[in-house]
């Protein structure tokens, strides 16, 4: 797929790759350093630009930024319960209707403070995690499947790289 063909993917659709020491270092560092991506991405938006839609239809930066601080509070929850209980069925979440939740007027610093502190400790969790422990999983009911935290070091990983795209695609676009 080109990944240009279909704003709402910008750098394409989530893969998950084979277990190896290398892609987990790239993963954890791509955990690590998110919120200072995601900072950078906005950095110097004024309050309209952070009121535009990404895309047609598509979420506002400042909505897209207080996601990912929600989302990844839930991957961190996720990964605790995969870690202290035998395949814990996991709760989904309508991220459309907790984008329309009052708390996504906040300003977005609120956010990137939260995600660097969760970030931080996400992933001095994920470094103690055995080779073995990546393969301990949740289930996803809306899926319908288990889910290892290897699959979602990946997709969290992924997800964080993806809303950086929105935005910086949005800047290009716009000649911000």
């Amino acid at each position: 797929m080109n990944p240009a063909a279909d704003p709402r993917f910008p750098i394409g659709k989530f893969e998950e790759k084979p277990f190896s020491q290398k892609q987990k270092e790239e993963w954890m560092t791509d955990i690590l350093f998110l919120p200072r991506q995601l900072e950078m991405s906005i950095l110097n938006l004024d309050e309209a630009q952070l009121a535009t839609p990404y895309r047609e239809d598509g979420w506002t930066v400042k909505q897209v930024v207080h996601h990912v601080a929600d989302s990844h509070i839930n991957a961190y929850c996720r990964f605790k319960l995969g870690l202290t209980e035998d395949q814990p069925t996991i709760k989904p979440y309508d991220e459309a209707a907790w984008a329309r939740l009052h708390d996504y007027n906040m300003a977005v610093n609120i956010s990137l403070t939260l995600l660097h502190a969760l970030h931080n400790r996400w992933y001095d969790l994920l470094k103690h995690i055995s080779d073995e422990e990546w393969n301990r999983s949740v289930v996803h009911p809306e899926h319908g499947k288990l889910m290892s935290l290897w699959y979602l070091l990946g997709l969290y990983a992924w997800h964080g790289k993806h809303h950086c795209a929105h935005v910086t695609g949005l800047r290009e676009k716009m000649n911000w």
